[in-house]
C-alpha cells in the first residue's frame, strides 16, 4: 500500500491529522481533496535507515539520515498520479503537505506545532521533498522535548497528508464546547496558529455571540505564485473585524456539527474562500481555554499589567527576556519567559519555564495549547510586556485572570 485517498484513510493508515478529516469527508463536510502517504511507508524507510536503533539523543542523526534518503520509484510514481488526480479541476495545482503522526492529535496530546507542514508546494519533486521533511520533523528537538514531557520515548510512525491548497480571504481556529472560542485573521492562518499575530476573537454560546474582541492583525500572509508573502495590513483591515456576526454564527454551527460527528469538543482549523468554509483540521480539545476577562491597562501604580489569560494557574519567577533561539541557553528552571511572541520551536523551554508572557498571540495558538498541556500559566497579548517586565525581576503570572504582578 503506497497511496490512499483521504476519504479512505483511518488512524493506523493516516495518523491523527488525516483520520478525522477522512471521517468528516465521508460525512459530507467540506474538506480539501487529498491523499495520504501511509504510516507504513515511513516505517519501511525507518527500518531501512536503521532509525529504530537511534535514541532521543540521536535526533540530529535521525534527521540527517531521512533527508539523505530517496523514495522508491513506485512511491514517487504513485505520488505523481495522485497529485494529478487531486489537482484536476482545482483553481491551482498547489498543494499543502502536512505531517500526520500516529501519535499526534489524540485526546491527551495534540503535538500542536511540533511536526512540520508545508504550504503552496507544487509538483512531484517538491512534494516528495516535503514528505521527507515531514518525516524528519519527528526527530526535531522540539518534537523530542514534547514527547519526553508526554512520557513517550520513541517517535512512532508518520503518515503524510497531501491536499489541495486553499487560498483564503480569512482563516482561523475554533475550539468548541459549552462556549465556542473563535479566532480569525486575514489571509492564510499559519502566523495565527504560530502565535505571530493577535487575531480577532469571539466567544459564542447557543444564546448567541457573548463577546467580540478586535485583534491587532498588523500583518497578513497570502500566496503569490509559489511564495507565501507576509505584508503589513492596511489601516482599514486592522480596524475591521475580519468576520461578520453571520460568519461567526455559521462557524459556531459548523463547529457543533463537527463535534457531534466526531464525538466531543474539537480544535478546528478552518479557512474561508468566497462563500465556502473549508475544514483543515479537527482534533480533540486536550485542554480547555480559560474564561476570558476584559484586559485592563496598567493599574495599581504601575505594579500590575494585564493580558489575555491563555493557560490557567499561578506561578512566580524571575523574568527571562527571549528574543530568539540565541537566548535559549540562558533560560533557567523556574524562569518566566517574556517575549514578543513564541514559536513552536520554543517548546523545549516550556518544560523548564514556570510561566509564559507574550506581547502578541491568541489563546488558540500552538504555544497557548502546549502551555495548557504541560500545565504552566500563560498570559498573551500583553502590551509592551518586553519593556515593562525587567530582566531578572520577580513577577507573578496569573493565567486564570491575565494579571501579571510586578
Amino acid at each position: 500500500m503506497t497511496i490512499v485517498d483521504l476519504i479512505d484513510a483511518d488512524h493506523p493508515i493516516g495518523g491523527g491529522k488525516a483520520a478525522p478529516l477522512a471521517e468528516l469527508t465521508r460525512a459530507g463536510f467540506t474538506v480539501p481533496t487529498g491523499f495520504v502517504v501511509p504510516a507504513n511507508i515511513y516505517r519501511t524507510a525507518a527500518t531501512a535507515l536503521d532509525l529504530t536503533e537511534l535514541s532521543a539523543d540521536d535526533a540530529e542523526e535521525g534527521r540527517s539520515r531521512i533527508l539523505r534518503a530517496r523514495l522508491p520509484g513506485a512511491v514517487v510514481d504513485d505520488v505523481s498520479r495522485a497529485l494529478d488526480r487531486i489537482t484536476d479541476g482545482a483553481p491551482t495545482d498547489y498543494v499543502a503537505v502536512r505531517s500526520s503522526s500516529i501519535a499526534e492529535d489524540d485526546a491527551h496530546a495534540s503535538a500542536a506545532g511540533q511536526h512540520d507542514s508545508f504550504l503552496a508546494v507544487r509538483g512531484t519533486e517538491q512534494v516528495c521533498q516535503a514528505i521527507f521533511r515531514c518525516w524528519a520533523s519527528l526527530w526535531s528537538e522540539r518534537a523530542a522535548a514534547y514527547r519526553a514531557r508526554q512520557f513517550r520515548q520513541t517517535p512512532g510512525d508518520m503518515a503524510v497528508l497531501v491536499q489541495r491548497f486553499v487560498d483564503p480571504t480569512v482563516s482561523g481556529v475554533m475550539f468548541t464546547g459549552t462556549t465556542s472560542v473563535i479566532e480569525a485573521s486575514w489571509g492564510i492562518g499559519e502566523r495565527l496558529v504560530a502565535g505571530h499575530v493577535t487575531p480577532d476573537s469571539w466567544r459564542v454560546r447557543d444564546s448567541g455571540i457573548v463577546e467580540r474582541r478586535p485583534g491587532l492583525k498588523a500583518e497578513r500572509t497570502d500566496r503569490y505564485d509559489e511564495h507565501l508573502l507576509t505584508r503589513p495590513t492596511a489601516t482599514a483591515e486592522q480596524k475591521q473585524l475580519c468576520l461578520t456576526d453571520r460568519d461567526v454564527l455559521r462557524l459556531h454551527t459548523l463547529g457543533e456539527e463537527v463535534s457531534t460527528t466526531l464525538g466531543g469538543p474539537r480544535d478546528i482549523e478552518w479557512a474561508i474562500t468566497e462563500d465556502t468554509t473549508w475544514i483543515l483540521q479537527a482534533r480533540p480539545v486536550t485542554a480547555s481555554v480559560p474564561d476570558s476577562t476584559a484586559p485592563s491597562p496598567i493599574a495599581s501604580g504601575d505594579a500590575t499589567i494585564f493580558g489575555e489569560p491563555a493557560s490557567p494557574g499561578v506561578a512566580s519567577g524571575p523574568v527571562r527576556l527571549i528574543r530568539g533561539p540565541g537566548d535559549f541557553p540562558k533560560v533557567q528552571r523556574g524562569d518566566v519567559l517574556v517575549c514578543r511572541h513564541t514559536d513552536p520551536a520554543w517548546t523545549p523551554l516550556f518544560t523548564i519555564a514556570s510561566a509564559v508572557v507574550t506581547e502578541i498571540g491568541g489563546v488558540l495558538s500552538h504555544a497557548a495549547i502546549v502551555a495548557r498541556e504541560v500545565g504552566i500559566p500563560a498570559v498573551l497579548s500583553v502590551p509592551r510586556a518586553t519593556e515593562l517586565l525587567l530582566p531578572s525581576s520577580v513577577v507573578t503570572v496569573d493565567g486564570n485572570t491575565g494579571r501579571i504582578s510586578l
